[in-house]
């Protein structure tokens, strides 16, 4: 199977569960990135039975009101239960790094709301150790160049992402050469980084379920 196939299966997968254990008129958070785009199109196919949509980016409220799927600011929902995204890599005990898409700020705002987080990845993503793909920390425009020393002291090596705001306006430094043995320490540690709004790690709240294909089907994997 194609990588693209193996997206479209868990995909597939994601929307029949949310079809199956989500009530009628549910609220459903959509991450962003290509898995979250192939789960949107999948969604598509059960829009009647859900009620709306919270969007982790300006990229995913565009292709859901482009399959006719309402989108709520996030603000106006008081709980949902279950954000659907994807990561750039994850462990079995589920934490993740996520914000390749540059969006991760939102992502963890959306999933913090949410009653579960359903993980939808292709098995090239689960790892051993986080931090072979660059870690995103979004940054402050004017703190940047600080926060990049910063993350020096802490053993990474910083670049900053080219050509890129995120939708909050800000900067994505992206982080090399991290064996993050401790992810969810890590993320604290880097989120007392005056100047930093957020950072990729997702391992204070990981995921609570993962759905991951592979040429065998689609595993699940828990918390």
């Amino acid at each position: 199977m194609t990588q693209d196939e193996l997206k479209q299966a868990v995909a597939r997968a994601a929307a029949d569960h949310v079809a199956s254990s989500t009530p009628a008129g549910s609220i459903i958070g959509v991450g962003t990135g290509s898995t979250a785009n192939f789960f949107i199109d999948e969604l598509a196919k059960i829009k009647n039975r859900i009620a709306a949509t919270v969007a982790s980016s300006e990229a995913t409220r565009k292709r859901l009101e482009g399959h006719g799927i309402k989108v709520l600011d996030l603000n106006e929902v008081s709980r949902m239960p279950v954000y659907v995204d994807g990561a750039d890599e994850i462990t079995a005990r589920l934490e993740m790094v996520k914000g390749g898409g540059g969006a991760l700020t939102r992502e963890k705002i959306v999933a913090a709301v949410a009653d579960k987080f359903i993980c939808v990845c292709d098995q090239s993503k689960l790892v051993d150790t986080l931090g072979k793909f660059p870690l995103p920390i979004e940054v402050i425009p004017m703190a940047s160049a600080y926060v990049a020393r910063e993350l020096e002291k802490l053993g990474g090596q910083p670049k900053l992402r080219d050509g890129f705001v995120t939708d909050n306006g800000n900067l994505i430094i992206d982080v090399q050469g991290l064996a993050i043995a401790k992810p969810a320490e890590f993320e604290t540690t880097l989120n007392q980084i005056v100047g930093v709004v957020t950072n990729g790690l997702f391992a204070r709240r990981g995921a609570d379920l993962l759905l991951l294909a592979t040429p065998d089907g689609v595993r699940t994997l828990t918390n």
